[in-house]
């Protein structure tokens, strides 16, 4: 499946059983050389609403064109410019984007050549891109990284997070980051990594992820920097809002839902508390460069939740 080959993909997304991709999802799929069974994975998903306007599928290929085109030459570059607006295309609840059917969907009928072109390594692109955990297949990890770096309506936090690949691979797994003063706290460090010029920054976001999770609990970062209740009515007068919303810009921000800003206090009685506890945490060498693209290992550097042993805690916490 040569890139830009035409296919009949379906006008409408739908939901793909994850059965349906181990069946099909062969070996020519993952390396770009043959194009997806549409006839028996279409049979296989169920249609969601056609009325829908944020169902529809032309934008999405639209959208994933244009980053082709705008990023063949540095693809990782790609997340930071296409997270946002595949969020703000995708209008929906977290819920809905919990189903792995629609990622599935999204992967295996719309857009195919995207997941090959994206990480495709030597040979193929693991299978988990196509369908996989929300932190590593294709489509699911961009639009989560949006939802849970945005500061409500501003995306540019998302841009900061997808500079580092680890953040990805690694930030995007821990539990505390449904905490929004926690993963707006964890950007601000990391600005502050990049404008100091700091190498190994993969290395440090690994470091600083695996700290942050095992010094506390999203209940705990709740006491510590409490978060203001999500605005419901926003984000669904957002969702809905689909219906006559133009398409997203390729040179500006679109704007997220404005459900709620992350209490600047909360974020500043979070970031010194991060700065020493990466200044304590051991960095751990890797033999690939930083932002190598690879399949996280599902034990990758993150640990339990909470912290159950007080050598888990820096020295300054005991």
């Amino acid at each position: 499946m040569p890139r830009h080959a035409p296919f009949d993909h379906p006008p409408v997304l739908g939901l793909l059983p994850d059965a349906a991709v181990a069946k099909h999802l062969s070996r020519g799929m993952q390396s770009g050389q043959e194009n997806p069974p549409q006839v028996a994975l279409r049979k296989a998903s169920v249609p969601l609403p056609e009325h829908e306007a944020r169902r529809r599928t032309a934008p999405i290929r639209e959208l994933l064109g244009q980053a082709m085109t705008r990023f063949d030459d540095e693809r990782t570059a790609a997340d930071g410019w296409l997270a946002p607006r595949l969020h703000a295309t995708l209008r929906m609840t977290r819920s809905e984007a919990g189903d792995s059917g629609l990622w599935n969907h999204l992967a295996m009928l719309v857009a195919p050549d995207y997941v090959v072109w994206r990480h495709k390594g030597a040979e193929i692109a693991q299978s988990s891109r196509f369908s996989g955990p929300h932190y590593t297949q294709c489509f699911s990890r961009l639009w989560w990284a949006a939802e849970l770096f945005r500061d409500g309506l501003d995306y540019r936090p998302v841009e900061v997070a997808c500079r580092v690949q680890d953040v990805l691979n690694t930030t995007l797994r821990l539990d505390v980051i449904d905490h929004r003063p926690t993963a707006q706290a964890l950007l601000r460090v990391l600005e502050k990594l990049i404008s100091s010029g700091r190498p190994r920054l993969g290395d440090h976001v690994n470091a600083l992820s695996s700290a942050v999770n095992a010094a506390g609990s999203t209940l705990v970062y709740d006491v510590l920097a409490p978060d203001s209740p999500p605005l419901v009515e926003e984000l669904q007068d957002w969702i809905a809002q689909a219906e006559e919303a133009p398409p997203v810009g390729w040179e500006s921000l679109p704007e997220g839902p404005d459900d709620g800003r992350v209490p600047v206090a909360a974020i500043e009685a979070l970031v010194p508390l991060f700065d020493k506890l990466l200044a304590e945490a051991p960095l751990r060498h890797r033999s690939h460069p930083p932002e190598e693209e690879a399949e996280p290992s599902p034990d990758a550097q993150v640990p339990r939740q909470g912290v159950t042993l007080e050598k888990d805690l820096p020295a300054w916490m005991r």
